[in-house]
């Protein structure tokens, strides 16, 4: 039986393995059946899933940033921001916030004028894409200490801006999260 993996668009992905030009084994993700694998992945590998879907086999990463960092943003963003949706990802020492590139409300509303009424939130949630547009950069290990970014869609070179140094992240999290999804986001 081969192995699976289904990511969060609800598209199934099956294991399969290769070999590198020097000989080794390489494993990876593919939604083709054949040739898929019925062996799990090496020890000290994992699946990681982007916030748009796509999965690959990486090596475990050194976790930095903690769970109740985490759950801070993700809390924050409930009680402070008017998104409906979002995804809160971590790489490294950043604590990443995704927000949909689309409005799921107005595809809901446009999908029921052409008399598609079967078509619900979840599903609409497997078919849009996110993009990063806020983070929290951990500068400081032992005090635990963040700088706030957003993402600058202004310049010719569209880039991460600093907008809060050396705070604890819940007083960034407060501070700046409600600007997702408003007007405001662009005067940060």
């Amino acid at each position: 039986m081969a192995i699976t993996y289904t990511n969060s668009k609800n598209r199934q992905y099956y294991l399969h393995k290769g070999e590198t030009k020097t000989g080794k084994d390489k494993f990876y993700l593919s939604q083709k059946k054949e040739g898929a694998i019925d062996e799990p992945i090496p020890k000290g590998y994992e699946v990681y899933e982007t916030p748009n879907g796509q999965f690959f086999i990486r090596k475990i990463q050194k976790q930095i940033i903690t769970d109740k960092e985490k759950k801070i943003v993700e809390e924050g963003l409930r009680e402070f921001s008017t998104l409906k949706s979002f995804k809160v990802y971590i790489k490294k020492n950043i604590i990443e916030v995704y927000t949909p590139n689309q409005d799921i409300d107005v595809l809901m509303e446009i999908s029921n004028r052409f008399g598609h009424t079967n078509i619900d939130k979840d599903f609409l949630n497997t078919v849009i894409d996110y993009s990063a547009n806020m983070k929290f950069v951990l500068i400081d290990k032992k005090e635990r200490l963040f700088n706030a970014q957003r993402y600058d869609y202004r310049g010719l070179t569209d880039d991460w801006v600093d907008i809060d140094f050396f705070e604890p992240l819940d007083i960034l999290v407060k501070r700046y999260v409600k600007h997702l999804g408003q007007d405001s986001y662009f005067m940060l």
